[in-house]
């Protein structure tokens, strides 16, 4: 028992002075916003350099706006094309077209007349048996034909005289609505091959050149923005539960005394690199938890990337 003591209190001593981890470790970053290709056009001409500062509206990129610019005009002949047809929908037939159609009438209606009168001739001879019957048949089928000539002459004319049925306006409404959509969303394109900065910010990353081909939705820039930096730290599984969403902290720069105080402004709820449920025993202590930390004052001009080192603030009871 004497021999087991010693180790005990070593043992004992050794993990008290084993040192819990105390602080996160992390960079400082700021906001960064993307800006894909909006069409897919070669770069004509590159505004700016990586690490300048540009104002909201400055231009960045400017991408070739011949391809955009034809279809944008094809676009908008067709909108005027249907305008036109809308147009015609809703005025109607030409009076002209309905005097057309009104001789068209009589001159139909004057054949069948006479189409009539031929039958009435040929049946009273073949009644005489001075005509053979195959004769009034052909009477008869002239006088059929001629009749319904001038009933669809009669149909045509009111056609005419009602005018363009409502249904056909509204589907003449319903596309130029579509080309005029079509025409606002190719300006919007044309427009934005002048590629401009949403937010006041610094240039970090140009990736491509002056004669790129780049796809839609390939990121053509990338802005640091906001008025300061933040400390994006991993928060370790011992520091966890007393680390929330405005808990105090102190920012150390890595390799200097210069301190920031700030406050936990975002905590993942999820840990980072190893799944948590894969995790048991010591190996929990693995776990940490990516936080941003908005410092308070004078972090302004920092540059992003600096290792920092963040201390929290004892939780209050």
């Amino acid at each position: 028992m004497k021999t087991l003591l010693p180790i005990v209190i070593a043992a004992l001593l050794m993990s008290a002075c084993t040192p819990g981890p105390e602080h996160a470790l992390g960079t400082l970053e700021r906001d960064r916003i993307t800006l894909p290709a909006p069409v897919s056009e070669r770069i004509a001409e590159i505004a700016v350099r990586e690490g300048q500062t540009v104002a909201t509206g400055d231009t960045l990129l400017v991408l070739e706006p011949e391809r955009t610019g034809a279809r944008l005009d094809a676009a908008r002949a067709e909108a005027a094309r249907l305008r036109a047809a809308r147009d015609e929908a809703q005025a109607g037939p030409r009076s002209e077209s309905i005097a057309e159609a009104r001789a068209r009438v009589r001159g139909a209606e004057g054949v069948a007349l006479n189409a009539r009168r031929d039958f009435e001739r040929v049946r009273q001879v073949v009644e005489r048996r001075v005509l053979p019957a195959a004769d009034l048949d052909r009477a008869r089928a002239n006088l059929a034909a001629a009749d319904a000539d001038a009933q669809a002459a009669r149909e045509a004319l009111a056609l005419l005289e009602h005018g363009t049925r409502g249904e056909q306006i509204v589907q003449a409404e319903a596309a130029l609505a579509a080309a005029e959509a079509n025409v606002t969303a190719l300006q919007v394109d044309l427009a934005r091959t002048r590629i401009t900065a949403p937010r006041a910010g610094q240039v970090d990353s140009l990736p491509f050149e002056v004669g790129d081909q780049v796809p839609v939705g390939t990121p053509l820039a990338v802005l640091l923005v906001g008025d300061k930096p933040y400390a994006r730290v991993y928060v370790p599984q011992p520091l966890r539960a007393s680390v929330r969403v405005g808990t105090a902290a102190t920012v150390h720069l890595q390799g200097t005394d210069a301190s920031y105080p700030g406050h936990v402004r975002a905590i993942r709820s999820e840990p980072s690199f190893t799944p948590y449920y894969a995790l048991a025993g010591e190996d929990a202590s693995r776990l940490s938890w990516l936080a941003e930390i908005e410092l308070d004052a004078g972090a302004d001009s920092l540059p992003v990337g600096i290792p920092v080192r963040a201390e929290f603030a004892a939780p209050q009871p």
